[in-house]
C-alpha cells in the first residue's frame, strides 16, 4: 500500500506528506472520537468505576488536547513522508512485498522493530524528564494530567519529529519492509497510544500486568512524573523501566482494582463528581472563544 502511495504521487514529497497526514487525521479522530464519545459522553456508573481518575477532565482541557493533536500531526506524518520519499529515490533500504529476503527474514524483522523502537520510544521519553531540554519540550503533555484519548499525540512538534525518527533511520540500518515498519508504527504506537491514554482500565490485564504496561501506567505517568521524576516512560513493555528502575512502587498503587479493594469508588461518589458537558465541543463558537480554564 505505501508503495503505491509513494508511486502515485510521483514520489513527490509534499503530495505524499499531506496524504499521510490526511490519513492519519481521519483514522485519530475518528477513532478517539468513538471511544470518547463512548466513555467520556455516555457516562455510566459502570464505566466509571474502570476510569482511573474518578473526575473527568473539563470540556476547555478537551479542547487543548485536540488542538495539540492537530497540531502534532504535521510533524508525526513528516518522518514516514521522508522514508517513502528516499526509498522511491533509492536512497533507503526500504521495500515492498515479501522480496528477495522472504518470510522468515520478515519474521524477525517484525520482532527487531518492536522491541528497538519499544527501547528508543522509552529512551527519548525519560530524557524529557531527566534532560533540561528534553522536559522543556516534552511538559507541554504534562498539562494533560487527566487524559482523554485526543491526547495520544497532543506533543510539541519536535517530539513528534523525533519519535518518528526510526521510520527514516531503521530502514538506512537494515533492509525493512516498509507496510510493516509502518503497520507497527500505527499499531504499537498509535493505536496502542490511544489505549494507553484511555484513561480507563481493562480487568485484564489490568495495572498489576508484570510484562505490559497498560493504559494505567500511562496515566500514572500523567499524574505524577515531573522533570527528574521518570515513572513508567516505557510505551508497551515494562522491562525497560524495571532496569532503569523507574517503576512506581507496588505498595503505592492507585490503579481501579485497588481502589476497589480499598473499599473507594461507591456509588454515591459517583454521584457527587461532576459530569461535563461535552457538548459545547461540537459548538464553533466555543473553538473560538478565549477562555482558558
Amino acid at each position: 500500500m505505501l508503495c503505491e502511495i509513494s508511486a502515485w504521487s510521483g514520489n513527490n514529497f509534499i503530495l505524499t506528506w499531506m496524504i499521510l497526514t490526511l490519513i492519519a487525521l481521519v483514522v485519530l479522530i475518528v477513532f478517539s472520537t468513538l471511544i470518547f464519545y463512548h466513555y467520556y459522553v455516555k457516562i455510566t456508573f459502570d464505566k466509571w468505576l474502570q476510569k482511573s481518575n474518578p473526575k473527568y477532565p473539563s470540556p476547555i482541557g478537551v479542547r487543548t488536547e485536540i488542538i495539540l493533536m492537530l497540531k502534532g500531526l504535521l510533524s508525526a506524518t513528516f518522518c514516514p513522508a521522508l522514508a517513502l520519499h528516499l526509498m522511491g529515490r533509492g536512497k533507503l533500504q526500504g521495500y515492498c512485498g515479501v522480496g528477495e529476503y522472504g518470510w522468515g527474514y520478515l519474521i524477525i524483522s517484525f520482532f527487531i522493530i518492536w522491541l528497538s523502537t519499544d527501547f528508543f520510544e522509552f529512551f527519548y521519553h525519560r530524557m524529557g524528564h531527566t534532560i533540561d531540554a528534553c522536559w522543556n519540550v516534552h511538559k507541554s503533555h504534562h498539562q494533560f494530567f487527566n487524559p482523554t484519548p485526543y491526547a495520544v499525540i497532543a506533543d510539541e512538534y519536535l517530539d513528534q519529529f523525533v519519535r518518528a525518527l526510526p521510520l527514516v533511520v531503521l530502514p538506512i540500518l537494515m533492509p525493512v519492509n516498509m507496510d510493516l515498519l509502518f503497520f507497527q508504527f500505527a499499531t504499537f504506537f498509535y493505536g496502542y497510544g490511544i489505549y494507553l491514554h484511555w484513561g480507563h482500565e481493562f480487568s485484564y490485564p489490568d495495572a498489576h500486568h508484570p510484562i505490559i504496561n497498560t493504559s494505567f501506567q500511562h496515566y500514572l505517568h500523567h499524574a505524577i512524573s515531573i522533570k527528574n521524576q521518570p515513572y513508567h516512560t516505557g510505551f508497551y513493555f515494562k522491562i525497560w523501566d524495571q532496569i532503569f528502575d523507574s517503576i512506581y512502587p507496588r505498595e503505592k498503587c492507585f490503579c481501579v482494582k485497588c481502589q476497589k479493594q480499598q473499599g473507594l469508588r461507591t456509588y454515591e461518589e459517583f454521584e457527587k463528581i461532576d459530569k461535563p458537558d461535552y457538548s459545547v465541543l461540537l459548538s464553533w463558537k466555543f473553538w473560538l472563544s478565549e477562555k482558558q480554564n
